[in-house]
């Protein structure tokens, strides 16, 4: 054995020592998670039947911050947690003709539109639930139809948005 294959099986070894290293950490496996896929979810809204959409955006909370000095203190201003506000939840799916979206979002014209709770489900690529977001007292506030455009090759969308107040992340099955 010559030099420079001395040299390389040294370097393999310590390569080797580097990754075992850095896989077993205090003598317990590195337990990183795999992410899943954007593509595999259910969309359920309570009292409409749901056909399969293409995208789901909207899943945001966000906490307004209320700055708060108070008396006589000189150090800085407080940071406090203000009111609490929820996305619209943004639904696409094909159009193909069914109705239904559009007279959903068309009975909101009424006095007190009928308020409604869903929920989002996102499964992994065996089929295995992950995660459920649900909303309450969701009604839709806006419908968009497709867009017409004959110089493209696309199918055409429908999209309607559902205002809510409140969206909670659970992992127990209903």
């Amino acid at each position: 054995m010559n030099f420079k294959s001395r040299a390389w099986t040294g370097g393999l070894l310590t390569v080797a020592i580097a990754v075992v290293a850095v896989v077993v950490v205090n003598g317990q496996k590195d337990q990183r998670k795999e992410p899943f896929p954007a593509y595999y979810f259910e969309v359920e809204i309570v009292g409409q039947p749901t056909a399969h959409f293409r995208s789901v955006s909207g899943l945001k909370i966000e906490t307004e911050v209320v700055d708060y000095q108070e008396g006589g203190a000189t150090g800085g201003i407080r940071k406090l947690a203000g009111d609490t506000r929820f996305a619209n939840l943004r639904l696409s799916r094909a159009f193909t003709g069914d109705r239904t979206l559009f007279d959903w979002y068309a009975s909101i014209q009424k006095p007190q539109p009928v308020k409604v709770d869903g929920r989002i489900t996102m499964f992994d690529r065996q089929g295995t639930r992950v995660a459920l977001w649900e909303f309450t007292n969701g009604f839709p506030v806006k419908w968009e139809g497709p867009e017409f455009d004959a110089s493209k090759n696309e199918v055409a969308i429908e999209t309607i948005e559902i205002a809510h107040e409140g969206l909670t992340m659970s992992e127990d099955e209903k």
